[in-house]
């Protein structure tokens, strides 16, 4: 029911609507100018729009235009843009739809412009008249009439321009060449491109055209004249600058780059003494102007440039030469000899030489002279003039100068003088004259012991400064024997290098040094040769282990001790002695616990291997307590020996140890390792009594000798802050306890004993035989030797009877022994300071 009122309504207005009312208004009406009176213009009443709702509908923008209800007026309230507006008069009560069309009419208020002031083109100068570019359009804002009419270009004789008008109506201009250009004449043009509308008023923009010619090599090189003319004086100097010629282009780029040479006209033997700079055209002498040779010559130069097409330009030059002293002196070498011994005579002749010069005058004056000293002079002959003898004046050495190069310069008195020059090379011939030199005369080397055989030991090379043969050098060992055994037993030379070899380890212990002379000689004939002193040196290592000789043990066994447990605090209830056979540093023995039971109740001094009481005994402690000692030496890596001690605490007195002295605890003489100790020493002892009276009775039948033997050469010699003198070593120093003097190759040993601290120490040394000095001592001494055996074989038998009483009671002993089997001693080492003089007797 409600939708035929609203198609009623749309029926009765749509007639309005379809018809269309049309205004026009100027371009830049001002704000608040009357544009039409719709009420009139569409038959409203104006009074009944106020009651009235009245719109405006624009479909572009709605600013433009206002409506005055009152009046029914439309006013443009802003400066409009388009040229057409499309607008809807809509009034209600009753609805009605009015369609209105408003066109805006244009005024030239746009002058044209270009969208770039400055047009750049690049034009060749080889371009043909009639050539088209084209340039750059301008534009403007207005239509119609108002828009752009017509372009114009400034006056030009070679250009001018054509205007185009497009599909659209668009006008384009284009430039036009109307005249050959000329880059040389005018490099630049400027033309000034000016675009005018059709309004009214006119209104123009402008353009700059700026053309530039590009070259084109159409100019040839040209020089400043056709032929140059230069006087040049004979043997001038190569570099000398004859003439520099200067040719032009005046086109520009690679066009006017030119490169000068000499053209096909120019003879071979003018181009050898002439140069020509191809880019700077200077022409300079590079050969020998000689005047005798040419008097002038003709030179022909074309200059050309780069261009794709390249042009030329020709000049000629020639060259005037001026006579001058040109004639050098020359030296002809009639006879030479180039090899010679190094031994030749003084005066001896070397070479003839004969000298010329084609000159006359002063300058064919010559003269002839060595360039630099030299030991040879020349003689002129007297009946045969600048005719010379080359003479040796001094001695030649090929070592120091191996060959002479001899220059002869021969010399005018020419103004200015000219000489010349001839090199006679003198070759020496080696004469063997130079003994081989060691670069030094004595060598020490340093072996480490345990080497192994062939080892090299160092290499001694000589140097022989002559040649071939007399350079050769062959090396040997000169034969020496130490101790019925020859160096070429011990040592091996190669001869061909001088590489030392060993041949033989070596042991610190036994061999300590070698002193010997190495030879080395050439090949020359006669030889020479020359020798050296080479001085090993046996270098210790610790390759003894420390031996532990008190207590005194079978071998793997423990050593059982038995102290009263009584013992006072300090007192000494064992003492281990290792001994290292080692050099010094080595050999320096340190002890230290290695098990004990209680710590607290034993010390261990590591310099003595004393072991004392640290307390007294109590109840409390152990009857039985087990120490394990290690002995342990000072070398790198260590080496260390242990032992192993039982000590027993008795409540009944044993005899304890005196400080300065070592005394085995009381064993059961019965026993069995006593009852083959007893037997052993017996036997020795018998041995050992028949043995010194026959040497006894040997000594007396001897005749006496005025001179002592030397001492043994294998005794071991401790070097540690020691002196020898008298046969005697003493020694202060009380780091050890027990210092030695071994030979170990006889298997004694000789143990100093302890001296209160601070004192010295005195070992009598073991030689291997003395002589009497004086016959009146005869029957003394052999007095004395029978005592002295006496007391020897008397000491022997106490100990093989009871020696652990006799080493209590005899403080200055020492008996160490060695396990040889399980159940058989023998004494391997021995002390007896009171049987001192008998010892060199048994030694001899």
């Amino acid at each position: 029911m409600d939708v035929w009122p609203t198609v009623f309504v749309l029926c009765a207005v749509w007639p309005s609507a379809l018809s269309v009312t049309r205004y026009s208004i100027a371009e830049e009406m001002e704000r608040g100018s009357v544009v039409a009176n719709l009420a009139a213009d569409l038959g409203l009443e104006s009074g009944s729009l106020a009651q009235r709702e009245v719109k405006l509908d624009i479909f572009t923008n709605k600013k433009y235009l206002i409506l005055t209800k009152r009046q029914g007026k439309y006013f443009c309230p802003a400066k409009p843009t388009s040229c057409f507006l499309k607008l809807d008069f809509i009034i209600e009560s009753p609805l009605r739809i009015f369609n209105i069309e408003l066109g805006i009419t244009d005024i030239n208020d746009n002058a044209p412009h270009f969208r770039r002031d400055r047009v750049e083109l690049d034009v060749s100068e080889s371009a043909t008249p009639g050539e088209r570019f084209s340039l750059p359009n301008a534009v403007d804002p207005d239509v119609g009439i108002n828009t752009i009419k017509t372009y114009k270009l400034s006056v030009s004789e070679h250009f001018t321009i054509e205007i185009q008008t497009g599909s659209d109506g668009t006008q384009y201009a284009d430039l036009v060449l109307t005249k050959s250009l000329d880059r040389e004449e005018n490099a630049v043009h400027n033309l000034i491109l000016t675009a005018v509308d059709g309004g009214v008023p006119v209104r123009s923009g402008t353009a700059n055209i700026i053309v530039r010619v590009q070259d084109t090599n159409d100019n040839p090189p040209r020089f400043d004249k056709q032929t140059y003319t230069v006087n040049m004086a004979e043997n001038s100097p190569i570099g000398t600058s004859v003439i520099k010629l200067n040719a032009t282009d005046i086109d520009e780029g690679l066009n006017a780059e030119i490169v000068y040479s000499f053209t096909l006209y120019t003879s071979e033997k003018t181009q050898d003494v002439f140069d020509l700079n191809p880019k700077t055209g200077e022409i300079t002498v590079k050969g020998t102007i000689d005047y005798e040779d040419m008097k002038f010559y003709e030179m022909h130069i074309e200059a050309k440039d780069k261009g794709t097409h390249p042009l030329l330009g020709q000049c000629k030059v020639v060259v005037h030469v001026t006579d001058m002293n040109d004639n050098f002196p020359e030296i002809t070498i009639q006879s030479v000899k180039n090899t010679v011994d190094e031994n030749i005579p003084v005066g001896s002749v070397i070479a003839l030489v004969d000298i010329s010069d084609r000159d006359t005058g002063n300058n064919g004056k010559v003269s002839l002279s060595i360039y630099r000293p030299m030991p040879f002079v020349l003689n002129e002959s007297s009946d045969r003039p600048m005719h010379y003898k080359l003479i040796l004046s001094e001695p030649l050495d090929r070592e120091s100068v191996p060959e002479y190069d001899i220059m002869l310069i021969v010399t005018d008195a020419g103004t200015p003088p000219l000489s010349d020059n001839e090199t006679i090379t003198l070759h020496l011939l080696d004469v063997n004259d130079n003994a081989p030199q060691f670069p030094r005369s004595f060598y020490t080397i340093r072996v480490t012991e345990n080497n192994a055989p062939g080892d090299l030991l160092s290499s001694l090379t000589a140097f022989d400064p002559d040649l071939h043969e007399n350079q050769y050098l062959v090396y040997f060992i000169i034969e020496k024997e130490i101790a019925n055994t020859s160096m070429s037993m011990l040592f091996s030379i190669n001869p061909e290098n001088g590489n030392l070899y060993a041949l033989k380890t070596f042991d610190y212990e036994i061999e300590k040094e070698f002193l010997f002379h190495i030879e080395a000689r050439d090949s020359g004939s006669p030889p020479l040769s020359s020798n050296v002193t080479v001085h090993i040196i046996i270098v210790d290592q610790n390759d003894n282990a420390p031996v532990i000789v008190s207590p005194w043990r079978a071998h793997g066994s423990m050593v059982e001790e038995k102290i009263p447990r009584s013992t006072d605090k300090g007192s000494l209830v064992a003492k281990v002695i290792a001994l290292d056979t080692d050099s010094v540093h080595n050999s320096r023995i340190t002890y230290q616990f290695l098990q004990v039971s209680d710590a607290t109740l034993f010390s261990l001094d590591q310099y003595n291997g004393e072991i004392r009481t640290m307390r007294m005994f109590s109840y409390r402690d152990q009857r039985h307590h087990r120490l394990v000692v290690v002995a342990k030496d000072n070398g790198d890596p260590a080496l260390s020996a242990t032992v192993t001690i039982k000590l027993s605490t008795m409540e009944t007195a044993v005899k304890a140890y005196s400080d300065m002295t070592e005394v085995p605890l009381e064993y059961d003489i019965f026993s069995d390792l006593n009852l083959y100790l007893v037997i052993g020493l017996g036997s020795v002892s018998f041995l050992l009594l028949i043995t010194i009276l026959v040497t006894i009775v040997l000594k007396c039948q001897k005749p006496k000798s005025s001179k002592s033997a030397p001492p043994c050469r294998n005794s071991v010699i401790s070097e540690r802050n020691s002196t020898v003198a008298d046969s005697t070593l003493v020694s202060n120093d009380a780091y050890w306890y027990s210092l030695f003097l071994a030979e170990t190759r006889k298997g004694k040993l000789v143990v100093r004993q302890p001296l209160p601290k601070g004192s010295r120490y005195i070992v009598s040394s073991i030689p291997r035989g003395t002589g009497l000095t004086d016959t009146s001592d005869s029957a003394a001494s052999t007095l004395q030797v029978g005592i002295k055996a006496l007391h020897f074989f008397v000491l022997y038998w106490l100990v093989s009877w009871h020696y652990d009483n006799i080493l209590y009671m005899l403080d200055f002993s020492s008996v160490k022994l060695h396990q040889l089997s399980s159940k058989t001693y023998i004494i391997s080492y021995f002390e007896l300071i009171s049987v001192g003089p008998i010892v060199p007797y048994i030694c001899s």
